[in-house]
C-alpha cells in the first residue's frame, strides 16, 4: 500500500494512504499480532512507486483489450524505450525517474496510435515538460485537459492583419488546445494564458512540422527556396 508522509514528531509519523485501510483485515493477516510496516522514501532519482503503478496500470488496460500477457508488452515497451532514447537495458524496479517517464510516454503514444482505450488518467501520467507538449501535438489532444481533436494554437496569433500564406511556421511556437481552452486563451490573451497554465509552446523541426501536418512538403520546399532568395 502506498501513501504520503504528512508529518514527523519524534519517532511518530503521520502517513495518509492512497487506498482505504482495512485494519481488521491487516490484523487477521498478521495472525492477531501487532502489524509491522516499512517505510520507503522516493528520492526523485529512482523511479517512483507512483510511476511504477501508472506503467503497470496502462499495460494492464492494454492487455485487457488485446488479451495478451503483461510481460510481453512490458518487454516490448522497454525495447522501444531503449531504441528510441538510446539507453541501455534497464529494470523497472530501480531505473531512473527519467526512464520511468520515457516508459509512460512510450506506452501512451502507442495507445493513442492504436486507438486503445485506457482508464488511467492521462494528464496525471505525463511529466510537465517537453514530452507532454510533444505528445499532445502528435495526437492533437488538448495539452491542458486531454480532450481529443484539439486546435493547433500559435504562440504568435495568426489572424487579423496578417496574410496566412506569407507566414513561416518554422519560426513559430505551437501547442494544442480544445475549443473551450482555446476560447479562454483568446479571452485573456496569449501571454496571460501561458503564465496561468505554465505552458511552454514548442518550436518544431522541419521533420516535425511535416509529421504533425503543420506544413506540407511542398510548402516547406517553397519556404526553403525563399530563404535562398533573401
Amino acid at each position: 500500500m502506498d501513501g504520503k508522509l504528512i508529518s514527523v514528531q519524534g519517532n511518530k509519523l503521520t502517513i495518509t494512504v492512497d487506498d482505504v485501510f482495512n485494519l481488521e483485515k491487516v490484523i487477521k493477516l498478521s495472525d492477531g499480532k501487532q502489524p509491522s510496516v516499512g517505510l520507503t522514501i522516493d528520492d526523485n532519482r529512482h523511479i517512483s512507486r507512483d510511476q511504477q503503478k501508472k506503467i503497470f496500470a496502462l499495460i494492464h488496460d492494454l492487455c485487457n483489450y488485446t488479451g495478451d500477457e503483461p510481460k510481453y508488452w512490458e518487454d516490448e515497451f522497454k525495447w522501444r524505450v531503449q531504441i528510441t532514447f538510446g539507453i541501455d537495458e534497464f529494470s523497472l524496479s530501480d531505473c531512473s525517474v527519467t526512464i520511468g517517464n520515457y516508459m509512460i510516454l512510450t506506452i501512451l503514444e502507442f495507445l493513442f496510435e492504436e486507438n486503445i482505450p485506457f482508464r488511467t488518467k492521462l494528464w496525471d501520467s505525463l511529466p510537465q515538460d517537453f514530452p507532454r507538449q510533444r505528445l499532445s501535438l502528435i495526437n492533437r489532444t488538448c495539452v491542458l485537459c486531454g480532450k481529443p481533436h484539439a486546435d493547433l494554437a500559435h504562440y504568435k496569433a495568426v489572424g487579423m492583419g496578417r496574410n496566412r500564406h506569407l507566414i513561416d511556421e518554422r519560426k513559430m511556437f505551437f501547442f494544442t488546445l480544445c475549443r473551450e481552452c482555446h476560447q479562454e486563451q483568446h479571452r485573456i490573451g496569449i501571454n496571460n494564458f501561458i503564465k496561468k497554465y505554465h505552458i511552454k509552446p514548442l518550436r518544431l523541426s522541419d521533420d516535425d512540422l511535416i509529421r504533425f501536418k503543420i506544413l506540407s512538403k511542398k510548402r516547406l520546399k517553397e519556404l526553403k527556396l525563399n530563404d535562398r532568395k533573401t
